[in-house]
């Protein structure tokens, strides 16, 4: 097996955020608020709750407008985030469905042009079908951004790093320059592939920062959640009305899962940064590849600023094999560790190709301007041992690529 580099994987990046295990592992979980004094907090199943005399309760009445389980998520996460707030739906898509009924016909959307698949499909063929003026636009670049605004953008929907193509946003700048626009204007940043270990948007001034908890906020690939995190109180009430009046809620069973997950969350995020720098690195130096895309790479165009923004970087690697769809096709159909699925940021490494799987709802047009090619795969770096990762890339490439 090629040899690969060593790195302190950390080295460079702010510093994490303080008691963040301390507060992961016990925020919202405190025992004190059961009868019981369980450790662990009781998976509440009930959808209503007795009442006292009419309209007199304990603090629930209608498992859709609050549920005890979920009361403990949403605290842990809010902690997590350094926010005041967070609410728990159900699912990342339903956190973009309730964040946008903040709006109403005429309003402006400016999205980040390199998104997520569903967000993408979401804005441009429901969003946009209601009367919200959605468009998009590049937001690595200021110029462009500044140029974007118009006197109706209620709305700037940044992800950073982007899906597939791993583009850093600068989160302080842009949140600078949309509230000198319009105070007003609601700064949303998709936190997914960082999670909260590795970035708060929050803290860079941003209004609002969600999830697909699916992902590395769970961890463990058997929930779908997303989730909602803010400071600013009359935002809060908003949503908090629209959470309850959308219904797009997750079960108890799902928030009980999800808070068990960010309990490792410090743990497993370390991981999948050493493990996803070795496979960058060991992808980066094979003649069979491209292009490598990490942003904890010093080759990321946005390395410096990755490591001004955030503690480290998630298990995400994009990379272009060498060659035509075939051998990305070759490559996807050979690994044996990797599994070839959607979704990512669980414990089990993932590969797809996005072309053809995540961002299949993006124009074909739309996605070669992204750089989004039938040569581009998207790695999910998982947990397990770090050679058998590299292995597995290995004897896929030498599949998709035989020496002659």
């Amino acid at each position: 097996m090629a040899s690969h580099m060593q790195n302190d994987s950390s080295a460079g990046f702010l510093h994490e955020f303080k008691s963040f295990a301390t507060d992961a592992i016990h925020v919202g979980s405190e025992p004190e608020q059961w009868n019981s004094m369980a450790v662990v907090p009781p998976i509440s199943l009930s959808t209503t709750f007795k009442q006292h005399s009419p309209g007199k309760h304990a603090g629930f009445e209608y498992s859709r407008s609050g549920n005890p389980t979920r009361n403990c998520l949403e605290r842990a996460v809010a902690a997590l985030d350094g926010a005041k707030y967070c609410l728990a739906v159900a699912s990342g898509l339903a956190a973009s469905l309730t964040i946008t009924h903040l709006f109403k016909a005429g309003d402006g959307i400016l999205s980040m042009n390199d998104v997520y698949g569903g967000t993408n499909r979401y804005f441009r063929k429901i969003a946009a079908e209601v009367g919200l003026d959605v468009s998009f636009a590049d937001l690595t670049n200021l110029e462009v951004l500044k140029a974007a605004l118009k006197p109706n953008t209620k709305m700037v929907w940044i992800e950073t790093p982007t899906n597939p193509t791993m583009k850093v946003v600068d989160i302080r700048a842009c949140a600078d320059i949309v509230h000198e626009h319009n105070k007003d204007t609601i700064v949303v940043v998709d936190n997914t592939f960082m999670s909260a270990y590795f970035q708060r948007p929050l803290a860079l001034g941003a209004d609002i920062c969600m999830y697909s908890a699916t992902k590395y906020m769970n961890g463990h690939s058997d929930v779908v959640m997303g989730l909602i995190s803010l400071n600013r109180e009359d935002l809060n009430e908003r949503l908090t009305f629209l959470q309850n009046a959308l219904g797009a809620v997750p079960s108890p069973f799902d928030c009980y899962m999800c808070n068990r997950g960010l309990k490792t969350l410090h743990l497993r995020m370390k991981q999948h940064f050493k493990n996803a720098l070795a496979a960058a690195q060991f992808l980066e130096a094979d003649p069979r590849v491209d292009k490598v895309i990490f942003p904890g790479l010093p080759s990321h165009p946005q390395h410096e600023l990755t490591k001004k923004q955030c503690t480290g970087c998630p298990g995400m690697i994009t990379f272009y094999i060498k060659g035509k769809l075939e051998h990305a096709t070759a490559f996807l159909s050979n690994l044996k560790l990797f599994a070839l699925a959607e979704s990512l940021g669980g414990y089990e490494s993932l590969a797809e190709h996005p072309a053809i799987m995540t961002h299949a709802s993006v124009c074909e047009n739309e996605r070669k301007e992204l750089g989004i090619s039938d040569t581009l795969i998207r790695l999910s770096v998982g947990l397990e041992d770090e050679e058998d990762i590299i292995a597995d890339i290995e004897q896929a490439l030498s599949a998709a690529h035989p020496k002659k």
